[in-house]
């Protein structure tokens, strides 16, 4: 009986998928915020991550070892490294909360994790699409959908830091916490546009 192949496709979006879990959880972090309850949903998303760095290397594994794989092995081991950032960089997130002891929530902290959300929905999308790259229709539009949100990201993240430099002068512990929270965020949504923009380079090298 044949060995069945390694499905890095479906490894891939399963990476997506984590993420996406991940943002999700962040956002109910900041829908609800409550730092004591704070231990509990950091360590359920540390288990994703941790869940992630597993499927990773299995991943890792098998590109080392197997003949042809679909795309060229660089670009598989790039597009999954770029998708671990994503995961670990959400886990920063909620660390830096509970590490800073935040007990006030900054008002724009779920607008931006919302962004972040969104993004990881597009990137699943894009994922799911990925494996027929070659015909696939809606793969474009969601990586366009993402590079936007990136924008609306960077916005935000300048607006803020301004906000908190000029509006609250009188609180400097809250505005080194929240910059460095803000900062993690800003990476998270980042490396969303960094995965979605590899999708696009394999996409031109295989036209």
């Amino acid at each position: 009986m044949a060995k069945q192949k390694f499905d890095y496709f479906e490894a891939l979006e399963r990476q997506g998928e984590f993420a996406c879990k991940e943002a999700g959880m962040l956002v109910e972090v900041f829908r609800d915020f409550n730092i004591e309850a704070l231990p509990s949903r950091i360590e359920a998303i540390h288990a994703i991550e941790n869940a992630a760095d597993d499927q990773n290397h299995e991943l890792f594994t098998h590109i080392a070892t197997e003949f042809l794989p679909p795309i060229d092995r660089e670009d598989i081991a790039e597009m999954a490294h770029r998708l671990d950032d994503i995961v670990d960089y959400v886990d920063d997130v909620v660390q830096q909360l509970y590490m800073y002891n935040i007990l006030e929530l900054y008002p724009k902290a779920l607008e931006f994790a919302e962004l972040i959300e969104r993004a990881t929905n597009a990137l699943v999308v894009a994922l799911k699409e990925f494996r027929h790259f070659k015909k696939a229709k809606i793969l474009g539009e969601r990586i366009i959908e993402v590079n936007d949100l990136e924008e609306e990201a960077d916005k935000l993240y300048f607006a803020t830091i301004r906000d908190l430099y000029t509006n609250y002068v009188d609180k400097p512990v809250y505005i080194m916490a929240w910059s460095n929270v803000f900062l993690r965020m800003e990476r998270c949504i980042d490396a969303c546009e960094n995965v979605v923009d590899m999708m696009a380079t394999v996409v031109l090298k295989n036209s």
